[in-house]
C-alpha cells in the first residue's frame, strides 16, 4: 500500500514556472503534509482507490474504496446486533468491575502463596527453637552426669518425690498380691460351690446317708456365701488402691516429670548465660547476653511455677492417702476376721458399714438347691 502511494507521489504533475523552476505554490505544502498523514496514520480510503494491478495496469484491477466501506459498515452492524445490550447484568457487572475478571485469580493466588510462605516460615522457626532447646538439654543432662556441670537441687522437695515413688513401688506389690488373693479365693469358692452341689446330689441320691451330706452341703453353702461377700469387699479394696496408684499418684509424678524437665531447661540456659557472661563484651555479644537473659528469666518463671505445684499436689496426695487407706484398711481387716471366725452377721455388717454391694445374683441359689 505504501509502495502504492509513493508511486502516486512521485508520478503526480508538478508544474514548472517560465524560468524552469520550480513554483512556490500552495500545492507544495499541501503534498508535504498529505506524504506526513500517510506516513504516520495511513492512506484515507475514502479519497483513494486500491489498485490491485500495480501502476500502469488495466482499470478493471482498481477496487473502489466504497465497496471496502460498505463491507465495514455490514461487519460493525453484526457485532452491535451480537454483543449485550447496555442495560444487560453482564455489560453492567463489566462496567463497574472493568479489571476484576482478569485480576481476581491473580490476586487469590497471591494470597494463598503469601499465607503458604507464612506458614512454612512459622514451621521452621518452631523447628529451629526445637532444635536449640534439645541441643542445650542434652548438653546440661551430660555435663551434670559426668560430673561436669551445675544443678539446681531443693533437697526437701526432692525428697518427697523420692519417697512417693518408693510409695508407689510398694502399693503396687500390695495390689498384685491381692488380685492375686481375688484370683485364688474365687478359685476355692467356686470349688466350694461343685461340692455342694455334689454333696446335696448325693443326698437324694443315697437314703442311707441323706442327713450327712446335707448337713455338708448346707455348710458348703454358707461358706460359699460368705466368700462372695469377702470376694466383694477385696474387690472394692483392690479397686480403691488402684485407682490411688493409677491415677492420684501417677497424675502427681506427671507433674513431677513436667518439673524435673523444666529444671533441666532452666539449668541449661543458666549455664548457657553464664558462658556468656564470662566471654568478650562487644556489640555482638551484648546482643546475645540479652537474648540468653530473656530465655532464662522465662524458664525459671516456668521452673518455679512448676515447683509450687509439685508441691501442692504432693501436700494434698499425702492426706488423700492417709484417707483412702484409713477406710480400706479397716474394711480388710474387718471382712477378713468375720469371714475366718465365721461370724456371718459382722460380715454382713462390715459390707454395710462400707457401701459395699455385691454383683447381682451372688445370693443366688444353685439350680440343684432349687430342685
Amino acid at each position: 500500500m505504501a509502495d502504492s502511494i509513493m508511486s502516486k507521489a512521485a508520478t503526480m504533475e508538478i508544474p514548472i514556472n517560465s524560468n524552469g523552476d520550480t513554483g512556490s505554490l500552495a500545492g507544495d505544502d499541501s503534498l508535504e503534509q498529505d506524504l506526513q498523514q500517510v506516513m504516520v496514520s495511513g492512506p484515507n480510503l475514502n479519497e483513494t482507490s486500491i489498485v490491485s494491478g500495480g501502476y500502469g495496469g488495466p482499470a478493471g484491477g482498481i477496487i473502489p474504496t466504497s465497496s471496502i466501506k460498505d463491507i465495514r459498515m455490514k461487519a460493525r452492524a453484526a457485532n452491535v446486533q451480537h454483543s449485550p445490550p447496555s442495560g444487560h447484568p453482564i455489560t453492567s457487572m463489566i462496567q463497574q468491575h472493568p479489571g476484576s475478571m482478569h485480576h481476581s485469580p491473580s490476586g487469590s493466588g497471591l494470597a494463598s502463596e503469601e499465607v503458604a510462605r507464612g506458614v512454612a516460615v512459622e514451621k521452621l522457626d518452631s523447628v529451629k527453637k526445637w532444635g536449640i532447646n534439645t541441643y542445650k538439654c542434652t548438653k546440661q543432662m551430660l555435663s551434670e552426669r559426668f560430673g561436669r556441670g551445675s544443678r539446681t537441687v531443693d533437697l526437701e522437695l526432692e525428697a518427697q518425690i523420692e519417697v512417693l515413688r518408693e510409695t508407689k513401688v510398694k502399693y503396687e506389690q500390695v495390689l498384685r498380691l491381692a488380685t492375686a488373693l481375688i484370683s485364688h479365693f474365687n478359685n476355692m469358692v467356686q470349688t466350694q460351690q461343685a461340692l455342694g452341689d455334689s454333696f446335696a446330689d448325693l443326698s437324694q441320691k443315697s437314703p442311707e446317708l441323706q442327713d450327712e451330706f446335707g448337713y455338708n452341703a448346707e455348710t458348703q453353702k454358707l461358706l460359699c456365701k460368705n466368700g462372695d461377700s469377702l470376694l466383694g469387699a477385696i474387690n472394692f479394696f483392690v479397686c480403691s488402691i488402684n485407682t490411688l496408684i493409677n491415677k492420684t499418684m501417677e497424675d502427681t509424678l506427671l507433674t513431677i516429670s513436667l518439673y524435673e524437665a523444666a529444671r533441666l531447661e532452666f539449668d541449661a540456659y543458666r549455664s548457657d548465660l553464664e558462658e556468656l557472661s564470662l566471654g568478650p563484651r562487644d556489640a555482638a555479644a551484648a546482643v546475645r547476653i540479652d537474648a540468653a537473659q530473656q530465655d532464662y528469666h522465662l524458664h525459671r518463671d516456668k521452673y518455679e511455677r512448676l515447683r509450687s505445684d509439685v508441691t501442692i499436689k504432693l501436700k494434698f496426695l499425702e492426706e488423700n492417702k492417709v484417707k483412702v487407706m484409713h477406710k480400706q484398711l479397716l474394711l480388710f481387716h474387718n471382712a477378713i476376721s468375720a469371714y475366718f471366725a465365721g461370724n456371718q452377721q459382722q460380715l454382713e455388717q462390715t459390707l454395710v458399714q462400707f457401701n459395699v454391694k455385691l454383683k447381682p445374683g451372688a445370693d443366688k441359689p444353685s439350680w440343684l438347691e432349687e430342685q
